[in-house]
C-alpha cells in the first residue's frame, strides 16, 4: 500500500496530537478524491515528473547565543531559494506547520523528530505550490525570494520559556526573531513587497505573527499575510466537549504563553481563547488572507470527532472518508461550516482582507501543486486558489470567496484516509 499512496510528509502537513497519545497525521495513508475519481501516485512519480526544486537546509548558527533553539536545544533552520529578475526584491516567508505538543511526554517525544530538533530535519525539501520557481505552477510568486522557516518549537512560534527538569526549550518567539533577523540581513530589509504565509500550525503562526511581520518594514513596502488551514475553531466535538480547547490549554500552560499572546485579546479573554484565530483576526492591522477548507480534514479528525470523543467508534468511517458520513453526521459538519462562515464574513468586510473558503475535505492547499495552481485546482466562483491570493495581494479584483455548502463544489481535491 505504501508505494501506491502519497505521504502527507511530502507536503509538510500536521503531526496529529490527540488527547490520548501521539499519532502522525502526516504519515497516515491517503489518496485524493477529485470529482469522484481516486488519484493514486507514487512519491517517485511526483519527484521525477514534476521536477520540483530541492532546496537545502540552512541552520541559523547565531541563534543558540540568543537562546533561539528547538525543543532539544539544537539550532533552528530554514530553506531559502533566492529570487531573480522582477522578483529580486520581493519576499515570501512560509512558516512550516506540524501540530503542537501539549504535555511534557509529547514534547519529549517530539524532540526525537524533525518537529522538535534540527538534527532530524531533512537536508533538502521540495519547493512546491506557492514556493515553486516555475511561472506555470506559481505565476505571481515564482521569482520571489522564497523561504520556508522550519517548525521545531511545538507552540506555533509563540513561546519563550523552558522546562529544565524535562530539558525542553520552548523558544518559538525567539526562533521567529532570529529567523527574521537573518533574512533581513540577506536582503529582506530592502523588500519592495513581502508576504508572510503558513500552513496549519504555521497558518496559526502567520496570524499570531502577522502584525510583527508588518511592523518590520517601512510604509513603502507592501506587506500582507496569508493563513492556509490555520483557522482552527473553538468547536464543540461530537461528545459535547471541546477537544481542541483542551489541547490548546495544555500548550498555553506548558509553554507559559499567558503573557505572550496578543495583548488586546488578553485584555478581553482568557489566554487559551487567545490562541484561537476567531478571537484574533479582527484586531490584526496588517492585511490578512484566510484560506481554509470549510470541512478541514485535521479539524474533523482531532477537534470535531477525535477518538477520545467517540468511544463507540460511530464516527470512525466518516472521520476517514467523507463519503461514508451519515446524513446526521453531515448535518453536524454543516453546523461547523456555518460557524466558520459566520466568523470569516465579518472578517472579510474590510477591503484590506481576503477570504477563500471552499467546501472541501482538505487541509493545507497552498503547498501542493495540484491544489495551488493546476488545470483542475479547487475553485470558488470559477476562481482558483492561486489566482484568488494573487488578486488579493496585488489588488487586482475580488478576493472574498465563500463556497456554497457540501456537496455543491465539484472542484475539490478531497482527502480520504486509510486508518
Amino acid at each position: 500500500m505504501k508505494n501506491l499512496l502519497w505521504s502527507l510528509t511530502l507536503f509538510g502537513l500536521l503531526i496529529l496530537l490527540p488527547v490520548n497519545g501521539m499519532v502522525d497525521f502526516d504519515e497516515m495513508e491517503w489518496f485524493t478524491d477529485f470529482n469522484g475519481t481516486k488519484m493514486f501516485q507514487t512519491e517517485g512519480d511526483i519527484y521525477s515528473d514534476a521536477k520540483f526544486p530541492m532546496v537545502g537546509l540552512t541552520l541559523i548558527q547565531s541563534a543558540a547565543a540568543k537562546g533561539a533553539v528547538c525543543l532539544d536545544g539544537s539550532p533552528p533552520g530554514y530553506h531559502f531559494h533566492r529570487g531573480s529578475g522582477s522578483g529580486a526584491r520581493n519576499w515570501l516567508v512560509q512558516l512550516e506547520g506540524g501540530g503542537w505538543c501539549d504535555t511534557i511526554r509529547n514534547c519529549v517525544y517530539r524532540k526525537t523528530t524533525r518537529r522538535g530538533s534540527s538534527k532530524y530535519m531533512e537536508k533538502q525539501i521540495p519547493f512546491t505550490g506557492i514556493l515553486s520557481d516555475k511561472a506555470a505552477e506559481n505565476p505571481d510568486f515564482y521569482n520571489w525570494n522564497r523561504v520556508k522557516v522550519r517548525y521545531c518549537d511545538g507552540g506555533s512560534f509563540s513561546g519563550d520559556s523552558e522546562n529544565k527538569a524535562a530539558q525542553l526549550q520552548f523558544r518559538g518567539k525567539r526562533i521567529w526573531l532570529a529567523a527574521m533577523e537573518e533574512l533581513m540581513s540577506k536582503g529582506m530589509r530592502q523588500a519592495k513587497q513581502a508576504l508572510l504565509s503558513g500552513c496549519s500550525a504555521g497558518g496559526l503562526a502567520s496570524i499570531l505573527r502577522c502584525d510583527d511581520f508588518g511592523n518590520m518594514f517601512s510604509s513603502s513596502t507592501r506587506v500582507k499575510c496569508l493563513s492556509d488551514a490555520g483557522f482552527f475553531l473553538d468547536a464543540i466535538d461530537v461528545s459535547g466537549g471541546r477537544s481542541l480547547r483542551r489541547l490548546y490549554a495544555g500548550v498555553v500552560k506548558l509553554q507559559k504563553l499567558e503573557t505572550k499572546l496578543p495583548k488586546d485579546c488578553l485584555n478581553r479573554l482568557n489566554p487559551t481563547s487567545c490562541f484561537f484565530p476567531q478571537n484574533l483576526i479582527n484586531q490584526i492591522k496588517t492585511p490578512l488572507f484566510i484560506l481554509n477548507a470549510a470541512y478541514d480534514s485535521w479539524q474533523i479528525q482531532e477537534s470535531i470527532a477525535p477518538k477520545s470523543a467517540d468511544p463507540s467508534g460511530s464516527w470512525h468511517d466518516c472521520r476517514l472518508n467523507y463519503a461514508k458520513c451519515s446524513t446526521s453526521q453531515i448535518h453536524f459538519l454543516q453546523g461547523f461550516r456555518n460557524r466558520m462562515v459566520n466568523f470569516v464574513k465579518g472578517f472579510a468586510k474590510p477591503s484590506k482582507n481576503g477570504v477563500f473558503l471552499n467546501s472541501c475535505f482538505a487541509h493545507c492547499q497552498t503547498e501542493r501543486y495540484d491544489t495551488w495552481y493546476s488545470k483542475n485546482s479547487p475553485a470558488v466562483k470559477n476562481k482558483g486558489i492561486a489566482v484568488a491570493v494573487g488578486d488579493w495581494y496585488f489588488e487586482r479584483g475580488g478576493a472574498k470567496l465563500i463556497d456554497c455548502a457540501y456537496p455543491c463544489d465539484k472542484t475539490c481535491h478531497n482527502l480520504v484516509f486509510r486508518g
